[in-house]
């Protein structure tokens, strides 16, 4: 995954290169809102703040089609642990949780002058907490996220990347 250098727009590829999700934030509007697009520009779904300026809240990703909610990215916000869990619409059961690896990187990043540049790296879990993949920043002018989902039978892999880019944007990067 990389970010655009100007703003909070994204670009995701397969291990070939071949895009398969873009998306972008929205500017200038009181809900945080992230349209997402597939390789040939339709419309696939869009994640929307649950609240005005929700740095610590709810995000619900919608199919674009439909208007179906699919699932619900919640932040448990900490200077020390970033942690977002991948949520069921209906039950609101844990399908997957992100998590920052380290506490002292996460310190740092969230209080030293230039914090920002220290790339961020995520653990990914099922909804057991059993490890499933990672996203690891890389350092480099734009954001870079290599994103490795190694058992997607229980994780929903477009709700990650969805997340991956959301996180990146909300928290400033």
């Amino acid at each position: 995954m990389v970010q655009s250098l100007i703003r909070n727009k994204y670009r995701a590829t397969d291990a070939s290169g071949a895009v398969v999700l873009r998306g972008k934030q929205k500017m200038f509007k009181l809900k945080e809102q992230f349209p997402f697009v597939d390789a040939d520009g339709n419309e696939v779904f869009e994640v929307t703040a649950g609240g005005i300026i929700d740095v610590a809240g709810n995000y619900v990703l919608a199919d674009s089609q439909t208007g179906e909610n699919l699932v619900i990215l919640d932040n448990d916000y900490s200077i020390f642990r970033d942690t977002w869990k991948i949520r069921d619409v209906e039950t609101e059961a844990k399908l997957a949780e992100i998590i920052s690896r380290g506490a002292l990187v996460t310190l740092a990043r969230n209080v030293l002058p230039f914090g920002e540049l220290i790339p961020h790296k995520y653990e990914i879990t099922d909804r057991d907490g059993n490890h499933v993949g990672w996203i690891d920043g890389r350092l480099s002018l734009k954001d870079r996220y290599d994103i490795v989902i190694e058992d997607t039978s229980n994780v929903p892999k477009e709700a990650v990347v969805a997340a991956a880019m959301v996180i990146d944007a909300i928290q400033g990067n």
